[in-house]
């Protein structure tokens, strides 16, 4: 599996402490009412890592999404692939997601979960690509800000695998 990576963007000592400073910041607007929204499957780790740093009473839900349908490029359709919605009414909710790539997928999360009733809507996502979005939106709270390239690792994957890597990197071209 390692032998597929050409080069590793961010090691895991890196992302933990980046982990710690965003698991603050999100705190620093307040501790009440919170719930931790997933987008799965690929912001799992980094969501893990980051409600364990919260030490607060928090709700967790986790939404089934999807942009790439195993490919490497976004299809530019989002799916909710699940039946129902949890119950945001007068929470604080916080959409964690891997990677913000052309903006869709949190664009459309974020809209709908605001349509809902929630108090407020922030985004957290690990990595941020340094492009041009698809959609006007930033989220709230960045982990790290990389290029316009094919990460894996960390929760993200490539056809379902690499996501147990505990680093981010990039997948070799031979390996695609």
């Amino acid at each position: 599996m390692h032998k597929d990576v050409e080069k590793i963007l961010v090691s895991e000592e890196v992302i933990q402490h980046r982990i710690d400073g965003l698991a603050k910041k999100v705190l620093e607007k307040g501790e009440d009412n919170i719930m931790i929204v997933v987008l799965l499957k690929g912001a799992l780790v980094f969501a893990a890592d980051l409600f364990r740093r919260m030490p607060v009473m928090l709700d967790l839900e986790c939404l089934n999404v999807s942009s790439y349908h195993g490919g490497m490029e976004s299809s530019g359709v989002v799916k909710f692939l699940d039946n129902t919605m949890p119950n945001f009414e007068g929470k604080r909710v916080v959409v964690v997601d891997d990677i913000y790539d052309t903006g869709l997928t949190m664009k459309s999360v974020c809209d709908k979960i605001e349509k809902s009733g929630a108090l407020s809507v922030e985004s957290c996502v690990l990595l941020a690509k340094d492009k041009k979005h698809d959609v006007e939106y930033e989220p709230d709270y960045v982990g790290f800000t990389i290029g316009d390239e094919f990460v894996i690792g960390y929760g993200l994957d490539y056809k379902g695998k690499y996501r147990n890597l505990p680093y981010i990197g990039v997948l070799k071209e031979e390996a695609i």
